[in-house]
């Protein structure tokens, strides 16, 4: 399969621009897909860092999926959370502080179809990732005011 990295990128980016411009207006959702913008604090440059994300509502959760498009490699947006957990979110006009963990077994095994009847992709990232790596379900839960 050809490395289309460049493209994943570029749509990124594009996607991002478009959901900060138009306060998520456009770029919440694609192709009935519902995506939020996740924030996260770089692991190694403190820096924040921006990326779209499909995600599912699991009662007042949101969940997410480092699938890294099947890559063999988890998403650096997953590793910075495993760093920092503390992240923020802008779904559609909404923004909040958020704090992830990942989804144990059971919770797993329960969201796993969930993910996989929005986004029937994730089953051929799995299968692609199997010898390498579980594809982590990410559970980010509204952080309280401490």
């Amino acid at each position: 399969m050809p490395n289309i990295r460049w493209l994943l990128s570029l749509i990124t980016r594009v996607q991002r621009w478009l959901y900060l411009r138009t306060n998520g207006a456009i770029g919440a959702s694609i192709f009935g897909i519902t995506m939020l913008l996740l924030t996260t604090v770089g692991r190694k440059s403190g820096r924040e860092i921006q990326i779209p994300l499909l995600y599912i509502e699991d009662g007042d959760r949101l969940v997410i999926v480092a699938s890294n498009a099947g890559d063999a490699r988890h998403p650096a947006w997953w590793r910075n959370l495993e760093a920092h957990p503390r992240a923020r979110v802008q779904v559609r006009g909404e923004r909040f502080d958020v704090i992830a963990h990942t989804a144990d077994a059971a919770e797993r095994a329960r969201l796993w179809p969930r993910l996989l009847a929005t986004y029937r992709d994730y089953a051929r990232y799995e299968r692609n990732t199997a010898a390498s790596r579980e594809i982590p379900v990410v559970v980010l839960e509204r952080a309280t005011a401490a």
